[in-house]
């Protein structure tokens, strides 16, 4: 079997070199990586395995989770109903979700929520680890949390609640469900195979996901980190069927790098997916607006957040601090560089204990912009 297959486009040589030493070490068991520029695809590869035993191939269609890399593409239906009128950055998160403004967070604005400064990262106290499988009654249990920070004066990464703050935001103002927006006015049109919200009929091209080894380096154990991370309740149980089905824009999207990559290309282009014009400037400005600045409280990081989005502060999205992404848990990541007009998608199976930063995507966003 070929360490790959796919298209590169001549002079990007490099790129599928190191792609095909991942495979061939056992770094990737099964991956897919995609680069876009100036609106085109200029790599397109895939290979290695679906499954642990090497008996299914990973193909161009293989549907991995991408956990949190979802939350940049969430984060482009949010603008979309921001460039529709639907909402506005400056809202307030209670003028629209009433039940949420309780305990001190009346003041949080959409801004503030998309960029983790809602002081709500997880529960605190026990819940059935069911309730993530019931976006609704979960919605509802966060919005009657007392918050663990005042909201709007620091950032702590919400890796679950954030999407169900934003979920049911979109849902009350648009009176669509994010993941219904994502699929029939940005993808659909385009044929990009990104799904928030997956349908049964291509449950068969999920594959197989090893889980890290070793847990991430989190240093000292704060009370935003616990309740984020490091409850027996903080997660929901993935292997659960209704997983895939329902809506978790915060964690539970499955895509192709190709998709990935079609999509955070609205970050390089100022607002433009497969050469449609999703945003106006000023929407990607606001998209792209820097919200918050500084040590996170559950990330171990100096942190930029833009509107859902990271910036580029620690360079793991290339050399150009312009540039916007987001990575998953286990080393998934999107990016779009507005600099050098590109963006790129990186998927895989064989998940890693990095928070940020997988050093399997920086090594091949660092060939592509070599080739540049």
């Amino acid at each position: 079997m070929a360490a790959f297959e796919g298209y590169v486009a001549p002079g990007f040589e490099r790129v599928a070199e190191v792609f095909a030493a991942q495979i061939e070490t056992g770094d990737d068991l099964g991956a897919g990586f995609a680069a876009i520029r100036n609106g085109e695809p200029i790599i397109e590869i895939w290979g290695g395995w679906r499954d642990r035993n090497k008996t299914t191939p990973w193909t161009q269609d293989t549907l991995p989770p991408v956990f949190s890399t979802s939350k940049g593409v969430s984060s482009i239906v949010v603008a979309w109903c921001v460039e529709h009128g639907f909402l506005r950055y400056e809202d307030k998160v209670a003028d629209i979700w009433p039940e949420f403004g309780v305990h001190g967070k009346d003041q949080l604005t959409i801004a503030q929520a998309v960029s983790h400064q809602a002081g709500v990262p997880g529960f605190p106290d026990p819940i059935d680890a069911e309730l993530w499988l019931d976006p609704p009654a979960c919605a509802a249990a966060i919005a009657a949390l007392a918050p663990l920070w005042t909201p709007g004066t620091a950032s702590g990464y919400h890796p679950l609640t954030w999407g169900y703050i934003v979920g049911e935001v979109v849902a009350r103002a648009a009176k669509r469900s994010l993941g219904s927006i994502l699929r029939e006015e940005i993808c659909a049109p385009s044929h990009i195979d990104f799904h928030i919200g997956l349908p049964d009929e291509a449950h068969a091209r999920i594959p197989e996901m090893q889980k890290p080894r070793k847990p991430g380096h989190f240093g000292e154990i704060t009370a935003p980190r616990r309740v984020a991370f490091f409850t027996p309740w903080s997660a929901a149980k993935r292997s659960d069927p209704r997983w895939p089905r329902i809506e978790i824009p915060s964690a539970n999207g499955h895509g192709t790098a190709l998709a990935i990559a079609q999509l955070y290309d609205v970050f390089a282009t100022g607002g433009e997916i497969c050469g449609r014009r999703i945003l106006s400037p000023n929407t990607f400005v606001q998209l792209t607006a820097t919200r918050m600045e500084g040590p996170d409280l559950v990330l171990p990081f100096n942190l930029e957040w833009r509107s859902g989005v990271m910036g580029n502060k620690l360079l793991k999205y290339g050399p150009n601090r312009a540039a916007s992404g987001h990575s998953g848990s286990g080393g998934s990541c999107g990016m779009g560089d507005p600099a050098a007009r590109v963006a790129i998608g990186y998927v895989m199976n064989k998940q890693s204990e990095y928070l940020t930063g997988d050093p399997r995507a920086v090594k091949l966003i660092e060939a592509f912009y070599a080739c540049l």
